[in-house]
This record gives C-alpha cells, sequence and structure tokens, in this order.
C-alpha cells in the first residue's frame, strides 16, 4: 500500500469479507468510481479527473457530505486505496483483495484524523465501524449479484 492508514489517529477501522465472487469481478466494480452510486446507498454523486491509476483525483458525496480525494494506490486484483478530505476531517482509505478460489476475501481498513474526529471521536468511530460494514456488504450484494 503506498499509504498506510495512520495508525496513531483518533479513529480508525479494519474488517473484512468473504465474497462469493471471482476477483476480476469484485475489482471492477469497487475500481468503478463512475458507478459507485449504483451500489452503495450513501454515494449519490461521483466526479472522476482521469484514469483509474495513481494521482488521479475524485470527489464524491455520501450520506450528505463531499469529499475531495485522490488515489494512492492502484495493484491490479489485490489493492486499491485513497486519502479523501472534507469539512474538519481528513481519511485514508484502503481496499485488499485476497483470491481464495473463486471467493475473493476483501479487507477494509480506514483512519480519520481532523479536528472532528479528535472532538467527537465516539461518535465518528460509531459512524465508521458501521460505515465500513455496510460497504463491505454492499460490494458483496454488487459482486455475487453480476
Amino acid at each position: 500500500m503506498n499509504i498506510p492508514i495512520n495508525e496513531d489517529a483518533p479513529v480508525k477501522t479494519r474488517n473484512q469479507i468473504e465474497i462469493n465472487a471471482p476477483i476480476d469481478t469484485v475489482w471492477e466494480i469497487l475500481t468503478d468510481i463512475h458507478n459507485w452510486p449504483t451500489w452503495q446507498k450513501a454515494v449519490t454523486k461521483t466526479e472522476v479527473f482521469g484514469e483509474i491509476k495513481v494521482g488521479t483525483k475524485f470527489n464524491w458525496k455520501a450520506n450528505g457530505l463531499s469529499f475531495k480525494s485522490k488515489i494512492h494506490t492502484v495493484n491490479l486484483r489485490a489493492m486499491f486505496g485513497w486519502t479523501g478530505k472534507t469539512l474538519g476531517a481528513s481519511a485514508i482509505h484502503n481496499w485488499i483483495l485476497k483470491e481464495k478460489g473463486n471467493q475473493t476475501i476483501v479487507i477494509v481498513e480506514e483512519s480519520l484524523q481532523g479536528v472532528l474526529p479528535r472532538l467527537f471521536r465516539n461518535y465518528f468511530q460509531k459512524s465508521l465501524n458501521s460505515g465500513v460494514m455496510i460497504n463491505l456488504r454492499e460490494l458483496k450484494t454488487a459482486s455475487e449479484s453480476r
């Protein structure tokens, strides 16, 4: 991973899920930022400024918040990560994919830092934990239904 999560951040989480779909399918869905709103209920808008590669910037909106992000890792069928900023917070978000036969293990980790995560740590921790699990379940549903 080009940028690991911030282990010293006030808020961080890790979780994983097993998806009954080939790694190519999971990778394609995860990295198709333009189509995030089709499988992530919280995401209402995406705008990508270039192809999916390290350094590409993208803006997106989720749960009413606007984010400005930049891809930091694209390791085909293995790792995908970005950094992002919104009002009072910044994040490092990493996805790791591992092939297991015709299934895919997806590990996600994220750290949040900034004024708001520091001041409202418990709220942000609960929200991040919940959001990561929702994302994993949505990715599973999208991948297995393809």
